[in-house]
């Protein structure tokens, strides 16, 4: 394994990439997890929205035209 991690930090010193790899890792988890989180609280008011918008597009489609 060490000598993929060689032939792809090239250049770079094997430390410095195993740790530019793992940031990007460890960002990538943190970002997935807030998007799951995200996405669970959007889907928790879903209906509440839809049935918002839905209001209002009906409001918008009762207004006599000028």
């Amino acid at each position: 394994m060490l000598e993929q991690v060689d032939r792809l930090a090239g250049e770079e010193s094997r430390s410095s990439f195993i740790e530019r790899v793992l940031r990007g890792y460890l960002g990538q988890r943190a970002r997935a997890a807030t998007n799951a989180r995200d996405l669970k609280r959007l889907n928790r008011a879903a209906g509440r929205l839809n049935a918002e918008a839905s209001e209002v597009l009906g409001y918008q489609a009762s207004w006599p035209e000028e």
